[in-house]
């Protein structure tokens, strides 16, 4: 079950918002839990049992932890046992396929092995229960009492299949008790029709484009289309991503949570570190605090601190997903940043702000070829289209019809990754108030409405980061 659906927003969210208000205060985590095991198990009833009971071991492995107190030698063993535990079933469900195929490729092996299926979201669970048990074993919280408010913690619809990625510290208390009113609940909504919006009118519609020139040989495509259909693909992830993590924090608002942002605007970034502040915010923050400080960090000797930066997007990249173009993909931003801290920062600061712009973008879109193409030649063969240097036309006849057909969808998408529209809105809201609120009803009743229409009449409705 996806949240841009009519069955997700017209019979599950409000008979389980109707529920979760209705029976009392006593039993609102009893509904949400029930409701989230409903949710997953929807779409992967088997794999349910395998949550469940990653959720019980890390309930017990938490609760021992804290109770062996200063006995760092058992402290530790269940530290260990929790890591290998929880890597291990990602390691096997994610990655297994990807060890098989590379050892028989390069040991030249007929490995003739059934690959497990892939559970949905189980990068975003496990990383989950991984922060739990670290900061338990690290006293940085107390381990959870009852199981029902842990396996909560870890089972939330809202987050539960693709982020962003919850720390336990950060809900710790919310999970006890939550304050609720009228107000955050329409903020919520406001916030979920936003998301729904970015997914369904924005992210669904750029990446027809996308998916249209992907599946052109690449013989037909002119440099041109090249650079518009990757265009697409940069606008269509971040809408889709952004959208899923909007329509998130709004579910989390109303049923009494607070979830931090996702998403800050990536696109309008100066430079290839502030791109990385601003998207996934979830997920980065969790490397760093995980994997990144725990090595040293930037405080200790040059050659270690190049080592913990390329350890971290080295895991970055294949956290995405089990194929190697996604490790080349975090490597090559990885690079990107050692460079940045190296000397090349320094130079961007000397440049206009425009220049930093276009460099940042050229960039990012770069990267995205890499992300979306899995096979290395595939990948070295679009990108010599689109620089022109694979023998392809600049622009062909279709290429023209194209961007005279979505060029108003590209406008509105490239305004759309900005904080103008957020800036032009609060503005109207200091200048007259009353106007602020009529067009702010007629624009969320609208958003709903033609949101439904597109959902109904729609087919395409992918989400990359089910992926991983």
């Amino acid at each position: 079950m996806v949240f841009s659906s009519l069955l997700f927003t017209f019979a599950f969210l409000p008979v389980t918002i109707i529920v979760y208000y209705s029976l009392g205060e006593h039993y609102k985590n009893i509904v949400l839990l029930t409701a989230s095991l409903f949710f997953y198990a929807w779409g992967e009833p088997v794999y349910v049992l395998l949550m469940y009971s990653s959720i019980l071991i890390n309930y017990c492995l938490g609760r021992c932890i804290e109770k062996a107190g200063d006995n760092r030698r058992k402290k530790n063993f269940l530290l260990i046992t929790s890591l290998l535990l929880n890597l291990g079933c990602l390691a096997y469900f994610k990655y297994f396929g990807m060890i098989i195929n590379t050892m028989a490729t390069f040991g030249g092996w007929d490995l003739n092995i059934t690959t497990p299926v892939l559970p949905i979201g189980i990068s975003f669970y496990t990383f989950q229960t991984l922060s739990y048990v670290i900061d338990v074993y690290g006293n940085r919280i107390r381990a959870q009492s009852s199981l029902v408010l842990c396996a909560l913690y870890i089972t939330m619809f809202p987050q539960l299949v693709a982020g962003p990625i919850v720390k336990y510290i950060d809900i710790e208390s919310q999970l006890s008790v939550r304050s609720m009113n009228f107000i955050k609940f329409r903020s919520g909504l406001r916030r979920f029709l936003c998301g729904l919006g970015k997914k369904v009118l924005l992210a669904n519609n750029i990446g027809l484009i996308w998916s249209d020139v992907k599946a052109m040989p690449g013989i037909e495509v002119s440099v041109v289309m090249a650079w518009a259909g990757i265009i697409a693909f940069t606008l269509q992830i971040y809408f889709d991503f952004s959208g899923y993590s909007d329509m998130a924090i709004g579910l989390g608002k109303m049923l009494g949570f607070r979830f931090k942002e996702n998403f800050k605007y990536p696109y309008i970034a100066e430079s290839i570190s502030e791109f990385w502040r601003r998207w996934h915010i979830s997920l980065g923050s969790w490397f760093k605090e995980y994997v990144y400080i725990p090595l040293g960090g930037s405080r200790t000797t040059k050659w270690k601190v190049i080592r913990n930066l390329f350890a971290v997007w080295f895991l970055t990249g294949l956290w995405h997903g089990a194929s190697w173009n996604f490790v080349l993909w975090g490597l090559y931003f990885g690079t990107l940043i050692f460079l940045e801290k190296l000397f090349l920062y320094k130079w961007i600061l000397q440049w206009p702000k425009v220049v930093r712009h276009i460099y940042l973008l050229m960039l990012v879109v770069i990267g995205w070829v890499f992300f979306e193409f899995t096979n290395l030649s595939d990948t070295l063969n679009f990108l010599r289209i689109m620089f022109g240097v694979a023998g392809n036309g600049i622009i062909d006849y279709q290429g023209i019809v194209m961007l005279k057909s979505y060029a108003g969808l590209y406008i509105v998408c490239i305004i759309g990754t900005s904080p103008w529209p957020k800036k032009i809105a609060l503005l109207l809201k200091r200048v007259h108030f009353n106007i602020y609120r009529l067009v702010e009803i007629l624009y969320y009743c609208t958003l709903m409405f033609i949101s439904t229409a597109y959902m109904v009449g729609s087919t395409f409705n992918p989400f990359i980061y089910f992926r991983f």
